[in-house]
Order: structure tokens, then sequence, then C-alpha cells
């Protein structure tokens, strides 16, 4: 029997951008989960840290948990990140709050691309991941 897709859609996050702009949060298939780009925005659609690298950080990866959670496993389920910043300056912050959040052995593989900007000005950083979660 063929595994169907689940949506994933934390209520701590924000419903209303994915609806607008076609799509989910994460996709479950199996015990395999793709997380859409995390932003620095909570369920109400505010941005959270305007501004300040290590609060967006620390937004961006308790959004990334909430998704964990939602799907059934926590952020030492992640295999691969991908991390968007809006400039170089800003690695080491963002390296800092990675460090404190996604420190399990082994850590996760991780892409990190410098990019021209994200979907709003005020957003310094997005990670997207891929998990893999328990039976």
């Amino acid at each position: 029997m063929a595994t169907r897709q689940q949506a994933i859609s934390p209520p701590e996050l924000a419903s209303g951008p994915a609806a607008k702009f076609f799509y989910n949060h994460a996709i479950r298939h199996g015990r395999q989960l793709w997380i859409s780009g995390q932003v620095s925005m909570n369920a109400d659609g505010a941005v959270v840290g305007e501004g300040d690298i290590t609060r967006q950080a620390e937004q961006v990866i308790e959004n990334l948990s909430a998704v964990m959670q939602a799907a059934g496993g926590d952020l030492s389920h992640l295999v691969s990140t991908t991390t968007y910043v809006t400039d170089r300056s800003l690695l080491l912050p963002v390296n800092e709050v990675r460090g404190h959040y996604l420190a399990s052995d082994p850590a996760p593989t991780s892409t990190l691309l410098i990019v021209a900007g994200l979907a709003r000005p005020e957003f310094l950083l997005e990670i997207s991941a891929v998990a893999v979660l328990p039976d």
C-alpha cells in the first residue's frame, strides 16, 4: 500500500502566507519530512526581531522546532538544513544560534547561501530543512 503525503501546519506558525502563496509549512511522506523555508514570523504573521539577527535566528529555529513537533519529532531528527542569509556579516551570530539549538550528534548536514534578499526586506534569514522522523 502506498504511503500518503501529509501536510504539516502547526498552529504556532502563521497560516496566511502559506494559503496565499500555495505552499505548506512541511510535507510528511512516511518517515521523511520536507520543511519549507522558515522565517522570523510569529503565529500572528508579525516579524520577530526586525534588525536583530540573533532574535531572528532564534525565531526561525523555534519555528522549525514547531514543525518538527507537529510532525512527531524534534530538532534532533533533522538530517539537512539550507540556510539563506542576506549578508555575510550575519554568519557568526547565526552559527552561534544554530550551535545552541542544533547540537545533536551527528549535526545535520548544512548548506549556506548568501542571497540578495528574501520574501520581505525585514527578513535577514531563512532556513529550510529535511528530517527523518522516528518510527
